[in-house]
């Protein structure tokens, strides 16, 4: 059973973060280097919003922050690599999850787990975007501590409604999976004192589009690989 939770893992994690790895960098990473110019360009408002803001929100997949005496990675192949080996990281983990809820309900077909790769999108991905989406540097944003809260919160929530809904044995359960799907966003995300962002708008919107179509290919590719390795070492055994 470990083999095989750890085999899935190991294939379905390396490609779905193949997958992430070439997507962010032909669509994600340009949006980011085209609002790093405008943090370059205007330096004087970039150090008003860090005395502001210490640190400000990251894509799910792998975000990224601003720390003037900490080392980033050049643009081109460093760049690269630290993505690819912070996804396959990622997407291990993910993966690792996945093929351990299998062996609690194993998908009888491969595109089940398309089902399960879209659960995980909206879980960790679509929902918490819906308060605190993407941001590109130079974006305003609460503080570090009340969001990362807020994120974890939604994302138990969200598994946790979506659990009921699935798998509720009655209406009851599923009118609960209901209300705790609601929960943290009638709470509301926490929101900065102001909106402000050194980026247009539209590159903006664009970031946004980006990494939410990026992470859902992710995890589209994730579910499928993984109900596939685990049916083919199930099969195997």
């Amino acid at each position: 059973m470990i083999k095989r939770i750890a085999q899935t893992a190991g294939f379905a994690g390396l490609l779905a973060a193949i997958v992430l790895t070439l997507l962010q960098s032909l669509w994600v990473t340009p949006l980011i280097l085209q609002a790093e110019s405008f943090e370059v360009g205007e330096p004087a408002a970039i150090e008003h919003h860090h005395e502001a803001n210490a640190a400000h929100g990251h894509d799910a997949a792998g975000g990224h922050s601003h720390d003037g005496e900490a080392w980033a990675p050049q643009d081109g192949w460093q760049r690269l690599l630290s993505t690819g080996l912070s996804n396959l990281v990622v997407a291990v983990g993910f993966a690792l999850m996945l093929a351990g809820l299998f062996t609690l309900r194993a998908p009888e077909k491969t595109w089940q787990g398309l089902l399960w790769g879209l659960a995980g999108f909206a879980t960790f991905v679509l929902a918490p975007a819906s308060g605190l989406p993407p941001e590109l540097p130079g974006t305003a944003a609460a503080e570090l501590l009340l969001r990362q809260y807020w994120w974890i919160g939604t994302a138990a929530s969200t598994a946790a409604g979506l659990a009921l809904l699935a798998f509720g044995s009655n209406w009851m359960l599923r009118i609960l999976g209901v209300m705790i799907l609601a929960l943290p966003h009638v709470v509301g995300a926490p929101q900065p004192e102001v909106h402000a962002s050194l980026a247009p708008e539209a590159l903006e919107q664009q970031f946004i589009l980006a990494s939410l179509f990026t992470n859902a290919a992710f995890w589209a590719a994730l579910g499928l690989a993984a109900a596939w390795f685990y049916r083919r070492n199930r099969q195997g055994a």
